[in-house]
């Protein structure tokens, strides 16, 4: 159902607002550049510090520029369930084709709460749901038994994995077979996720290079594995500086350098050092970017 490279879309700000316009044109941008789909108001595009007005927003203006063309996977996770079944609501009468939802942060719930939680969740709306893994953001792990049970629900139709962990994909495949979806959630390792049963990752990086995630993807699944690795190669030192500090503060600096948004986050981030600036023009420079 979602494969390949799948932009987890920055949200440029403007004197402290969203721009819609500068949102729009990066939308339309990815997809001229061959994303296979888009995930508004995740980690990336600083859901934590939008407004709920503004988090609908931004989904209502990604679907309107990528509905029909790439999946648009909405954002709308969160630690209050009930909240997340809100948000999960407003993205299907969005337009949206699927959710991403991210495990419950702070509360650190058992593995039976996980479970909960998304059952409720799929309980209130018809939509599918992918499952955002990501322990040291969330805290809480959510395991492979329990996905097995998440997996039995109506609409959990996959995962994105940002684990780091490349045992957990073969072990999911084994638990679930190979129709639930597996996203890897970490760029560095999107390859290799794949060789372990993955068909895509949830990508920063494809922000700033999305032909060349894209071209990535498309070449691992025609098999051309020379194309693959040559690119993988070429983009690891772009991984590194996206993660060189707090993101999104790298990945927004260095779509500025592409003049596709300013360079601002919300408190409480920071935009990125000099330190950090210095080293994302220099991953640029050497991939070509600028």
């Amino acid at each position: 159902m979602f494969k390949g490279s799948i932009t987890a879309l920055i949200t440029p700000f403007r004197d402290g607002s969203v721009d819609d316009s500068a949102f729009q044109d990066f939308v339309a941008w990815q997809i001229a550049e061959g994303t296979h789909g888009v995930v508004p108001c995740g980690t990336t595009g600083e859901s934590p510090t939008l407004s709920h007005d503004e988090h609908k927003r931004v989904v209502e203006l990604c679907v309107e520029v990528a509905k029909g063309k790439i999946p648009v996977i909405a954002g709308t996770g969160s630690n209050s369930t009930d909240e997340a079944i809100a948000l999960t609501r407003h993205a299907k009468e969005a337009g949206a084709d699927a959710a991403l939802v991210v495990a419950p942060y702070y509360n650190k719930p058992t593995q039976e709460g996980l479970f909960r939680h998304y059952e409720a969740i799929v309980n209130a709306v018809d939509l599918p749901v992918i499952v955002y893994n990501i322990p040291g953001r969330s805290v809480v792990n959510i395991s492979v038994e329990t996905f097995a049970r998440l997996a039995k629900l109506p609409n959990i139709v996959g995962v994105k994995d940002a684990t780091a962990d490349l045992a957990r994909p073969l072990q999911m495949r084994v638990a679930l077979g190979d129709k639930f979806c597996q996203l890897s959630g970490e760029d560095a390792t999107a390859t290799a996720f794949n060789a372990q049963g993955g068909v895509g990752c949830i990508s920063v990086t494809s922000n700033i290079a999305p032909k060349l995630c894209a071209d990535m993807q498309n070449a691992w699944a025609k098999g051309d594995l020379a194309t693959c690795f040559a690119i993988r190669d070429k983009l690891m030192p772009i991984h590194d500086a996206m993660f060189c500090e707090t993101s999104p503060a790298p990945v927004k600096y260095a779509a500025s350098l592409l003049g596709r948004s300013t360079d601002q986050v919300r408190l409480p981030l920071v935009p990125a050092s000099d330190a950090a600036r210095a080293k994302v023009k220099a991953a640029l420079a050497q991939a070509g970017l600028i």
